[in-house]
């Protein structure tokens, strides 16, 4: 039983996070007056579909992924001519006749599909905003308050002491613990300037972090989660504000490490990698209530939505940070990429990507058995 339940949140969370994803390509199309052909959740043949205002709206079968497709982003679209009575193909870059009518992708102003694309991704920042809102305004925050050094450690060895509270690392600011966890994760052993305030007093002293044979890793040398604090409503915006940047710096350094080849591919999760941290978290939770499996649910949904949006706005192509780096060189050079190059490059990521999930999956599934 537990089993299936942790199926369906995992379903319910990815496709809460994918819809927002693609709605937020929907809105602002329609809103630049660009028109929208299909808005479908999940792929593979439609259980369900339906067409109001032109656009085609659709649940489809295997429940993951979804897509927001506008007319004309293959290059070819079509365009009333002088009569109005028979549609051709047009030429974005050629055509200039309906260039204000926006009705296809390629005709709209370049800042408007810019605004377009972007919008996926930043309304996936929006989510995470708005959960983080709700988690933080029912548990607090956890504060860069020193519980326990450890003997001998670097912080110790420093001065650091229980009920310090940490400033700074360095030049960052420093607004939850698990900043501070993040950084002894990426760390490669240099001494960090430490800024603490101890009684109401700002101080600095120097850790150098220890290496730890075991782990493999550099330790600083404190250990806990740090003071959970609960705030105002200006307080709760602004430390949802802080953790979603978090999430997002996680995401950022955890490619930092990928690409400095400290992760294996067993730290590499896919759907199904992420439906059984989903069903462990829900094991885990589930003795405290359904209130902590709520919030543990959004807590999940933060991170996936993060992920989601810092990933999207990767300069890869077929991804929308691929289209992104397309339209800000069309503004560069005053004119389009001929769309049959674009699409090629972009149908070479595509099959990059896709043969990257089939791996993904498969390690998935290996893990499992």
């Amino acid at each position: 039983m537990d089993t299936v339940i942790s199926i369906i949140l995992f379903f319910l969370i990815f496709g809460i996070v994918v819809f927002v994803h693609e709605f937020g390509h929907f809105i602002i199309a329609r809103q630049s007056g660009i028109k929208v052909n299909e808005f479908c959740l999940g792929m593979g043949p439609a259980l369900v579909s339906f067409t109001r205002g032109g656009t085609r709206y659709a649940i489809r079968l295997l429940p993951l992924g979804g897509a927001c497709m506008f007319e004309g982003e293959d290059g070819k679209y079509t365009t009333p001519d002088e009569d109005g009575e028979k549609a051709k193909e047009s030429d974005p870059v050629a055509d200039t006749k309906l260039e204000k009518q926006a009705l296809a992708f390629p005709q709209a102003p370049v800042f408007a599909r810019i605004a377009t694309v972007f919008a996926g991704p930043f309304f996936n920042f929006i989510l995470a905003f708005l959960f983080s809102m709700i988690i933080i305004g029912s548990y607090g925050a956890d504060m860069p308050v020193i519980q326990k050094v450890v003997d001998g450690g670097g912080a110790q060895t420093a001065g650091l002491k229980e009920g310090d509270r940490i400033l700074k690392l360095g030049k960052q600011k420093i607004r939850l613990y698990r900043e501070i966890s993040m950084y002894s994760m990426l760390s490669r052993g240099e001494s960090i300037e430490v800024t603490y305030e101890r009684d109401g007093k700002e101080s600095t002293c120097v850790v150098t972090p220890q290496y730890s044979e075991k782990d493999g890793r550099f330790y600083l040398g404190l250990l806990g989660v740090g003071e959970y604090r609960r705030f105002g409503l200006g307080g709760t915006v602004k430390y949802s504000f802080f953790e979603v940047r978090y999430w997002i710096n996680s995401v950022i350094k955890s490619l930092e490490l990928i690409f400095r080849g400290k992760v294996s591919k067993d730290d590499v999760a896919g759907p199904v990698g992420m439906a059984k941290m989903v069903g462990d978290v829900y094991t885990q939770s589930k003795p405290d209530g359904l209130f902590y499996v709520w919030l543990n649910m959004l807590n999940f949904c933060v991170l996936l939505s993060a992920n989601l949006g810092v990933m999207n706005l990767l300069p890869i192509p077929a991804l929308d940070g691929g289209r992104l780096v397309f339209l800000l060189l069309e503004v560069v050079r005053g004119k389009p990429i001929p769309p049959e190059k674009e699409g090629f490059v972009h149908m070479v990521g595509m099959v990059c990507l896709m043969a990257l999930m089939v791996f993904i999956f498969y390690n998935d599934i290996t893990r499992l058995f």
